[in-house]
């Protein structure tokens, strides 16, 4: 189990609510969605919806940012997923991390196996179906987001560089991985990385100890961080 899964969930039962891409209101979800040009199974549902308290402490770190870096956006990557689509990216990893290696899933050992599969489950949540332990991102509280910016000279948004991808399984994820870095453009990722923590943090949001992208509010792991007794949003199937 992950550390924070013990925490008991009241659910305060807001519904989920759809992120629209708006340039004017400055919350901009990217299109094609990643996991859905994969094959991930959504079926009828939508990676970006959100619970509306979610959308609204989103519209707030917009707000914020907008004081900060007037021509710069929150650009939201991932939101709602529902477990069949965490196992489908939990499967998809593990065999991307395997090939990344070079080496074969069909003759791996089962250390190997056990080894890898503990890489993968860093950074992907246990696709659990146990309603006391729902992946954050299956409650629509959880949000995969980066910063862009606005290029007028071109008229199009363009996505800021954070110094790693998102869902990258490697160290270079960890929210603080340039923070003692002297390169100047790894120093400027790190500047970046406090730059989106900072404006998420302003209306709540807690980010991921191992990924410089994920927040949440009101689900098991915010609660965990946070050192509350209870969450407040659980899984919504």
């Amino acid at each position: 189990m992950k550390p924070y899964q013990h925490i008991p969930i009241a659910d305060c039962n807001e519904p989920l609510v759809a992120l629209s891409s708006d340039l004017d209101s400055g919350i901009i979800t990217i299109d094609p969605h990643p996991y859905m040009s994969l094959g991930a199974p959504y079926g009828d549902r939508s990676p970006f919806f959100v619970r509306q308290g979610i959308l609204e402490r989103l519209q707030k770190s917009q707000v914020y940012l907008q004081t900060l870096q007037p021509n710069w956006k929150i650009a939201i990557f991932d939101a709602y997923r529902p477990i069949p689509v965490q196992q489908f990216m939990v499967d998809y990893s593990f065999v991307q991390l395997v090939e990344s290696k070079g080496l074969e899933i069909d003759s791996l050992t089962e250390d190997q196996k056990n080894s890898l599969n503990a890489e993968v489950m860093k950074f992907w949540a246990i696709p659990s179906q146990d309603p006391k332990t729902p992946p954050p991102h299956s409650t629509g509280a959880a949000i995969d987001v980066t910063l862009c910016s606005f290029n007028s000279s071109v008229g199009r948004i363009e996505t800021i560089d954070m110094g790693s991808p998102i869902d990258e399984i490697s160290d270079r994820s960890l929210p603080d991985y340039f923070a003692n870095s002297s390169d100047e453009q790894e120093m400027e990722f790190h500047g970046d990385r406090q730059l989106l923590n900072e404006v998420m943090n302003h209306s709540g949001f807690v980010r991921h100890p191992n990924e410089w992208w994920h927040f949440s509010y009101g689900d098991q792991i915010w609660a965990w961080i946070s050192h509350e007794k209870l969450a407040i949003y659980g899984g919504v199937r």
